[in-house]
């Protein structure tokens, strides 16, 4: 985990975050890669894509009180079952922090960068989402003959 106090970075991914959280909410986000790219070279080094799938829970989950869910169950029954759909806090870290050791794990494999990076942010969006007009189109920024390994998934359940 590396942090920053670049003050042009910071903005850069304040406003990179700000951007995804409305099209998470919105349900338009469809992946987000991470490209790690040589300066000098110009030629793609990593390339990490993690897919989002969002269920369209305007018809699935509305609420603790959902009418799938027979009225005489307890509420604490329903958090022990999970029945609500949703998961606690802790849940949902514990299923981050397994990736995070999963992704920590695979450094070990990766080829050594020996000359200055720059990244960038790819976000896949549906077609309907509205994109700001600062945003702009991007190649997919492949590798040639990569290797790719597979992560762990998880979920958050979590309602909007």
């Amino acid at each position: 985990m590396l942090t920053t106090t670049d003050a042009g970075l910071l903005d850069y991914l304040q406003k990179i975050m700000s951007q995804m959280g409305t099209w998470l909410l919105e349900g338009d986000v469809q992946r987000l890669v991470l490209v790690v790219t040589g300066i000098d070279s110009e030629e793609t080094l990593e390339r990490w894509q993690f897919n989002v799938s969002v269920d369209d829970h305007k018809h699935n989950c509305k609420n603790i009180n959902n009418e799938n869910i027979p009225s005489n169950i307890p509420k604490d029954q329903m958090k022990r079952e999970n029945l609500s759909g949703r998961k606690s806090i802790k849940e949902i870290h514990n299923e981050i922090q397994a990736i995070i050791k999963q992704i920590t794990a695979s450094v070990t494999f990766l080829p050594l960068l020996n000359e200055p990076c720059s990244f960038d942010l790819l976000v896949y969006t549906n077609k309907t989402a509205f994109v700001p007009k600062k945003w702009e189109d991007s190649d997919p920024r492949y590798i040639m003959n990569s290797q790719e390994v597979k992560l762990r998934s998880f979920t958050t359940s979590v309602s909007h």
